[in-house]
C-alpha cells in the first residue's frame, strides 16, 4: 500500500499553493510497440529533455508508452523503487518504446533541500545524481537525528534560508561536492526560491488533477495507475501496455 511515512524530526511548515495544469490522458491500446532507435552515438536512456513544466523526461520524447513518476526523496518506497527499478527502466528507454519521467513530489523540507540539488547539476546528471541521493537517504537521516538541536532550530530562520542550513545540517552540501557539484553552485540552487515555490506548486497541481494518495505514484501515457507502488506491481502494467 501506498501511504506516507513520517518522520518526527520533520517539523517545518512548507506552504504549497494551488496550481492545475492540464495533462493529454491517452489510453494505451495494449497492442506491441516498435522499437525505435536512438539516433547515432547516442543512446535513449542517456537522452534527457526539459519538459515545459520543468520536469526532465529520460529518453524518446515521441515515445508511444510514457511513465512517469510522482516520487520523494525521504520516502522509503520511494528508495527501493529506485534502486530495483532504475536499471530496469533505462533497459526499458533504451529500446525507444517508453520514456520516463521523475516528478518531486515534495512531501517536506529535507525532501525539497534534496530536490533543488538534485535539479542542481542540470538535466544531464539529475538521473543518476538523483539516484545516488535516494541510495543516501538513511545516511542522510542519520545525520538529522544526531543534530536534533540543530535541525530544530533552522525553523527559526528566514524561509530564504532554510534549504542551505538544511542542507547544511543533512550533509547534502558536502553529498553534491563529491559529485562535482561546487559549494557555491549548491548554495546558489538552495536558494533559488523561484523553482521552490514551483516545485511546491506542482504538489497541488499532481493532488487536484490526479488525487495522489501517496509516494511512489505512476501514470501511464497520463492515468494514473492503481494500486502500484513497486517494480513488481509495475512491470506487469507496462507489459499490458505493449512494452
Amino acid at each position: 500500500m501506498k501511504v506516507f511515512s513520517g518522520l518526527a524530526l520533520v517539523a517545518l511548515s512548507l506552504t504549497l499553493a494551488a496550481c492545475n495544469k492540464g495533462e493529454e490522458a491517452a489510453r494505451p491500446s495494449g497492442d506491441p510497440i516498435a522499437a525505435v532507435a536512438a539516433p547515432a552515438g547516442s543512446s535513449w536512456s542517456a537522452t534527457v529533455t526539459e519538459t515545459p513544466d520543468g520536469h526532465f523526461l529520460m529518453g524518446n520524447p515521441d515515445a508511444k508508452l510514457k511513465l512517469v513518476e510522482y516520487g520523494s526523496f525521504t520516502c522509503s518506497h520511494c528508495r527501493d523503487f529506485a534502486e530495483e527499478a532504475s536499471p530496469e527502466i533505462r533497459k526499458i528507454v533504451d529500446t525507444g518504446k517508453m520514456s520516463y519521467e521523475f516528478r518531486t513530489y515534495v512531501r517536506d523540507p529535507i525532501d525539497l533541500t534534496t530536490a533543488l540539488l538534485a535539479r542542481c547539476g542540470g538535466k544531464d546528471i539529475f538521473y543518476p545524481l538523483s539516484e545516488q541521493f535516494f541510495a543516501n537517504q538513511t545516511a542522510m537521516f542519520d545525520k538529522v537525528q544526531g543534530q536534533e538541536a540543530a535541525f530544530k532550530g533552522v525553523e527559526q530562520l528566514p524561509p530564504a534560508q532554510r534549504p542551505v542550513a538544511i542542507a547544511q545540517v543533512a550533509g547534502l552540501i558536502d553529498f553534491a561536492k563529491q559529485r562535482g557539484i561546487s559549494e557555491d553552485q549548491a548554495k546558489q540552487c538552495l536558494a533559488d526560491t523561484a523553482t521552490a515555490e514551483k516545485l511546491a506548486k506542482g504538489v497541488e497541481a499532481a493532488n487536484t488533477q490526479y488525487q495522489i494518495q501517496g509516494t511512489p505514484s505512476f501514470l501511464i501515457n497520463g492515468v494514473l495507475v492503481d494500486n502500484v507502488a513497486n517494480w513488481a506491481s509495475l512491470q506487469p502494467k507496462l507489459k499490458e501496455a505493449g512494452i
